[in-house]
């Protein structure tokens, strides 16, 4: 597996997720909400061997750190999920702030983010990254 990023108005940012985001088993993993994307987000993919997206983290630049708010992660498989997240923290020392599943805090704590907030199905979580922090 391997991750890419791609500019959310990238043409082949649509190429390779229009499948998985009209894909009514996805949207349901993602509790029914759209995905959605703008010049402010940065896509991260998680590409496996045989070149299918197996998951990725659209993430959006704010004046605050970088927000991640849908996502899919195929199977809930951790190593997507850590793979995703790994690369998306090497890529800055800013604040990162998830959305989460709850059946991925776990995860998510691993890598260094800590919750803030709890709702009924998601928890918002944040890692505050140093320069030479990583993040675990």
């Amino acid at each position: 597996m391997e991750v890419i990023s791609l500019h959310g108005t990238d043409d082949r940012l649509y190429q390779l997720v229009a499948r998985l985001v009209m894909d009514p088993d996805v949207l349901r993993q993602n509790n029914n909400y759209p995905f959605k994307t703008t010049s402010e987000y940065v896509w991260h993919l998680c590409v496996g061997d045989d070149g299918g997206v197996v998951g990725f983290l659209p993430v959006k630049a704010t004046d605050r750190g970088f927000y991640i708010d849908n996502y899919y992660v195929g199977g809930d498989e951790q190593a997507v999920l850590d793979l995703l997240i790994g690369h998306v923290l090497l890529q800055t020392t800013r604040p990162v702030t998830i959305l989460a599943h709850k059946r991925h805090s776990q995860t998510l704590k691993g890598h260094g983010f800590i919750t803030s907030t709890v709702f009924a199905q998601y928890n918002r979580m944040q890692c505050v990254r140093r320069i030479g922090d990583d993040g675990r």
